[in-house]
């Protein structure tokens, strides 16, 4: 079972019907029993940081997401919100990735929105990726590269596409929106 997190950040629902494709059982909930033994914890986002993580707060979920041991996958909101500090909103994160989550600086279009390429692929979820392959983004603030950094994209300047420190996994884009190397990517998740 994939416990898929809920609360106000939204793509709940686009991520459990990829999960659905794939033919993975999947539920979204807020309850912690359910979350601490699902096999696999999704942690999904689009919003913005500083209301999303109060609200984590209020439901405890800010202190119960590090703490977790299976596979934990963060997506966009969801991967920000796992870092040290978000300068959207002056938003404090939960500190699993010690990076810093910056606004891109205006010298092009803003949010990143659309199909860009990912490379440098530095995790086994990545199997039977193809490096330079494109996936799907859409945000206006971006992690800092780091020693955590498993794949990165350029776009005004190179950032982290996506993290791995120990069980949890996090990608700045939208692997339920991004066809079959999103797909791909889900499985190897699944399959972790």
């Amino acid at each position: 079972m994939i416990a898929i997190i809920k609360y106000n950040g939204g793509n709940v629902s686009s991520v459990q019907n990829a999960l659905n494709r794939l033919g993975a059982e999947s539920i979204i909930t807020d309850d912690f029993e359910l979350i601490k033994n699902a096999d696999k914890v999704i942690f999904p986002g689009v919003g913005e940081a500083s209301s999303t993580m109060k609200t984590l707060k209020e439901k405890g979920l800010d202190q119960l997401i590090p703490t977790l041991k299976q596979p934990v996958l963060g997506i966009c909101l969801g991967m920000q919100l796992m870092c040290k500090n978000n300068e959207e909103g002056s938003t404090v994160g939960m500190g699993i990735f010690d990076i810093n989550v910056k606004k891109f600086p205006a010298e092009n279009i803003i949010p990143h929105m659309g199909w860009n390429t990912i490379s440098d692929f530095k995790s086994t979820i990545y199997s039977e990726i193809k490096e330079e392959s494109d996936v799907y983004f859409v945000h206006s603030f971006y992690c800092e590269l780091s020693e955590n950094t498993t794949s990165v994209c350029d776009y005004i300047l190179p950032f982290s596409a996506s993290l791995q420190k120990g069980n949890f996994y996090a990608m700045q884009f939208h692997p339920e929106k991004s066809r079959k190397i999103g797909s791909q990517l889900l499985q190897n998740f699944l399959k972790l």
